[in-house]
């Protein structure tokens, strides 16, 4: 589990949270007789915009789309599609605490391990530390926000989910921070006996690589000996293997007499 994957999907949750929450509130706020709403905007707009100075192309094309807006609005609060945006508000939030905790508790067994482990990543102990902390406040700093956009400043609906979901998930994390510290250390005895075997096959490479350099360079060399022996004794043959006396001995005497 990568902690910068799961800060990512928290935060993408946070922002998914936000977009719904005011999807929501503007929904609620449009729920009930449209036409007074509609009739107040267009009191508003003639108050701006009197026959003497009249309204420009594209304020007359601000004014419409925010007449729609409300009217598209008022169709999702009577079709009670606001009742689907606070599931999915309630789901967004879930993933945001679940990825939270999650975090939190790969930086505990983190610290953790790294009081009595020899740290083997790429990234130093410092760039590690100061990652840590920072996505800690981040998050801390997410739960707030949710938590001031939530309760304070939505309808009171949203502010009682909130609370449900941070209860729950409050036990959940307990239990996550359990199952992943168990798993990291079971990873961690993984990783152990997987750089072990790695630096045994490095080591049985360089010692078959010393193996089969130091043949070839000795056959090379006999090689080379063989050859300079041709070179500067050629009475000894032009074989890799020298004549012996008694070849030599035999190849000197006349044919007739070979063999007896």
């Amino acid at each position: 589990m990568d902690p910068i994957t799961l800060f990512a999907l928290a935060n993408g949750a946070v922002s998914a949270v936000k977009a719904g929450c005011k999807l929501y509130k503007d929904i609620k706020g449009a729920a009930g007789e449209v036409k007074d709403v509609l009739k107040d905007l267009d009191d508003q707009f003639k108050k701006l915009h009197p026959p003497e100075k009249p309204a420009t192309t594209e304020q007359r094309n601000q004014f419409i789309r925010e007449k729609n807006n409300v009217i598209e609005l008022n169709k999702k609060a009577n079709s009670n599609q606001h009742t689907n945006i606070y599931t999915e508000i309630g789901e967004h939030l879930g993933t945001y605490y679940d990825n939270y905790y999650k975090c939190m508790a790969i930086f505990e067994e983190e610290e953790r391990r790294a009081k009595t482990e020899v740290y083997h990543g790429d990234a130093s102990l410092g760039k590690r530390a100061l990652q840590r902390v920072l996505m800690r406040k981040q998050l801390e700093q997410m739960s707030i926000d949710l938590r001031e956009l939530m309760v304070y400043q939505s309808p009171p609906e949203l502010g009682a989910l909130y609370t449900e979901v941070e209860e729950m998930m409050k036990q959940m994390g307990k239990e996550q921070s359990v199952l992943i510290a168990k798993e990291m250390k079971q990873q961690a005895i993984l990783d152990k006996r997987k750089r072990a075997r790695m630096a045994k096959l490095r080591q049985e490479f360089v010692i078959g690589v010393g193996v089969m350099i130091m043949i070839i360079f000795l056959g090379g060399l006999f090689m080379w000996v063989a050859y300079d022996r041709q070179r500067k004794y050629p009475q000894y043959g032009d074989g890799l293997i020298p004549k012996t006396e008694e070849q030599r001995r035999r190849e000197a005497l006349p044919q007739k007499y070979v063999g007896r």
